[in-house]
């Protein structure tokens, strides 16, 4: 069941979609919402998205496809207008240049974490899926090293799209413009560049469709820096 604003976001999306080709932005998202800010947008598409009514593509920040209608808006004007799912298809985002092949020696495994926002926060990771194998010249000095699965398309401007692998170092320290996993408030990881602005810590996304998030330096802590990226093209 969608709660009430939820179910407004996806008829909006719905009806500009069949209207004009394309989904509204987020700025006009939060003024048809009456939302203060555009978190709120990202909250409610993120939720949408979790239970399969919209899907995102990685490569561009407009780009939503609609999967399917509740009841409730299936049996209104949608339903007799006839549904039809449209598509804004992003452009391909080529591997970065120093993207280092699998090779099949020198390979280590590394636990496999679970998933990571590169976008809206999610709950913090606390378990192992799985092991990924990881080359081993990927892996940044002795440590511990871990990998995390992409959700989200905040972070395509620094070539890191929705569904790679991304693999981190173990630490708890940063340098201004790292990108790393930071858990927000002791309940939600996300994967962002790092900056520290006097008391307060920016956690800033690669992708402008994303306002950096301000924070105090108690809210943040950082979990690990990024080392490596692997992506599997089907």
């Amino acid at each position: 069941m969608l709660t009430r604003k939820q179910l407004e976001l996806l008829n909006f999306i719905q009806t500009r979609v069949a209207r004009d080709g394309v989904p509204p932005s987020f700025d006009e998202m939060k003024d048809a919402l009456d939302l203060r800010s555009k978190s709120g947008i990202h909250r409610l598409i993120t939720a949408l998205e979790e239970r399969g009514f919209i899907r995102r593509l990685a490569h561009r920040a407009r780009a939503i496809e609609i999967v399917k209608l509740p009841e409730a808006l299936e049996s209104g004007e949608a339903a007799r207008a006839g549904f039809n799912p449209k598509v804004i298809k992003g452009d391909r985002i080529d591997p970065p240049r120093d993207a280092l092949p699998v090779a099949a020696i020198d390979a280590m495994e590394v636990p496999l974490m679970g998933r990571i926002a590169a976008g809206v926060p999610i709950e913090a990771i606390a378990h192992v899926s799985s092991h990924v194998a990881v080359p081993g010249a990927m892996l940044s000095g002795r440590g511990e090293h871990y990998a995390l699965e992409v959700k989200g398309d905040s972070m395509i401007e620094a070539g890191i799209n929705e569904g790679d692998v991304v693999v981190i170092r173990s630490q708890s320290t940063a340098d201004n413009g790292d990108i790393v996993v930071a858990l927000v408030e002791e309940q939600e990881a996300t994967l962002k560049r790092y900056y520290r602005r006097g008391a307060m810590i920016a956690l800033e996304a690669a992708n402008p469709a994303y306002e950096p998030r301000i924070l105090r330096e108690d809210q943040v802590r950082v979990q690990g820096r990024l080392v490596g990226l692997i992506r599997t093209y089907s």
